[in-house]
């Protein structure tokens, strides 16, 4: 059975950072390129970041480039998006997604506000 459980969402105040985790199982974790995307209320879910299958390619929205950090460890079959310098529009629920050929999966998704 597939699964993709993300963690590590919470409350934080602006110019605070969080580190998001997904732990993957059921498939072979290190074959599929990774991405976290994120939806705020009323708005279309959107890419933030995404790592290729070996992690040595990752790209991310312009919103976000120089403040957030995609990696993955094979080994413990994890993602991470490390989150700094936080801002109130990053305020959203952000789902992990692995791809691989036809195969497509993703995480119920962990609710991150930014907030004073």
């Amino acid at each position: 059975q597939v699964q993709l459980v993300e963690s590590g969402g919470g409350l934080v105040q602006p110019g605070g950072s969080l580190r998001l985790s997904c732990a993957a199982s059921g498939f072979t974790f290190s074959a599929y390129a990774m991405r976290w995307h994120r939806q705020a209320p009323g708005k279309e879910r959107e890419l933030v970041a995404a790592i290729s299958s070996a992690g040595g390619t990752t790209n991310y929205a312009d919103s976000v480039k120089g403040r957030f950090t995609i990696s993955r460890d094979i080994a413990k079959r994890t993602l991470y998006l490390q989150m700094n310098s936080l801002k109130p529009e990053d305020t959203a629920v952000y789902y992990c997604n692995a791809r691989w050929a036809s195969y497509d999966y993703w995480g119920q998704g962990t609710q991150v506000t930014v907030s004073s």
